[in-house]
């Protein structure tokens, strides 16, 4: 079973999403879907000011394996993307929960996180796959 912090919300694309601010998150991709891309080789994170929508493409995450596209998560505008992962993107391959986050993003709205999914829900959604 893959390791999954429990103050995090999920999403079933195998994001993850960690609240910094009132109006802020910060994203990345669970340890899980790391695992499945395996070493990971270019991340291609959005412009910064750059407006999403919930489940919209945010960007690409490229492996020895694959190219994977990035969901949006919640509906917002990008506020910041991990400068360290153009230099060492293999960053999200060690440590995709801390220093591997991809981006950061203030919510449009209230109630964004309500859709996501708890530590525990996300466990039962992996072991269901």
């Amino acid at each position: 079973m893959s390791y999954c912090p429990e103050h995090l919300k999920y999403t079933k694309d195998h994001e993850w999403v960690e609240k910094t601010g009132d109006r802020r998150v910060r994203v990345g991709i669970t340890d899980f879907a790391q695992k499945q891309l395996g070493d990971i080789v270019f991340v291609d994170v959005p412009s910064v000011n750059r407006a999403v929508d919930a489940g919209e493409p945010l960007g690409i995450v490229e492996s020895v394996k694959s190219v994977s596209e990035l969901y949006a998560p919640v509906s917002g505008r990008v506020t910041a993307k991990n400068p360290e992962l153009d230099s060492d993107p293999e960053l999200v391959n060690t440590d995709s929960y801390g220093d591997g986050w991809i981006a950061e993003i203030e919510i449009a709205g209230t109630g964004a996180l309500d859709g996501l999914l708890d530590a525990a829900q996300y466990q039962e959604y992996l072991a269901a796959e």
